[in-house]
């Protein structure tokens, strides 16, 4: 009877040591493939700011994803950096959608590159959901829809 709760307690151990990383995998529906969504191991700084990140990563293109949640007074901000573009996503109360990187971030290097933004897409992306939206559902919308935004 002690191995079988030895065996059992070394099993739970092992589930809880392993959980917590990943947090959903989806497909994007764009060339790039699924994506998986992880949380960062501690938090990262932003613009002097200390904000909850997470990483996006997908199967079919080496480009990884931050994503810093920056809470403002009536919703939060979603700022997205990579290698090829970077861009914010924000949640007003109302509505959650796209927009250009704002000014209190071109502190820490971040900014909207016109040149590699699809204008097109962009526009088709400011209204993405209605009301508020929580941080699970809103990484999940930024790890479909972003890739589109990339020329």
């Amino acid at each position: 009877m002690k191995r079988i709760y030895v065996a059992l307690l070394l099993f739970v151990c092992m589930a809880v040591a392993s959980y917590g990383k990943v947090i959903v995998k989806g497909n994007s529906n764009t060339p790039f493939g699924g994506y998986t969504i992880e949380v960062c191991d501690q938090p990262m700084m932003l613009a002097g700011e200390e904000l909850k990140c997470y990483l996006i990563s997908y199967d079919n293109s080496p480009l990884t994803v931050k994503v810093f949640v920056d809470k403002d007074k009536s919703c939060k901000n979603y700022v997205v950096v990579s290698d090829a573009l970077s861009v914010m996503y924000s949640c007003n109360g109302k509505f959650f959608g796209v927009n250009k990187v704002d000014k209190q971030y071109g502190s820490a290097g971040v900014s909207t590159d016109e040149s590699r933004l699809d204008r097109s897409d962009y526009f088709h992306q400011k209204v993405l959901a209605q009301g508020k939206t929580d941080d699970f559902d809103a990484t999940r919308l930024i790890a479909s829809y972003f890739p589109e935004l990339i020329k």
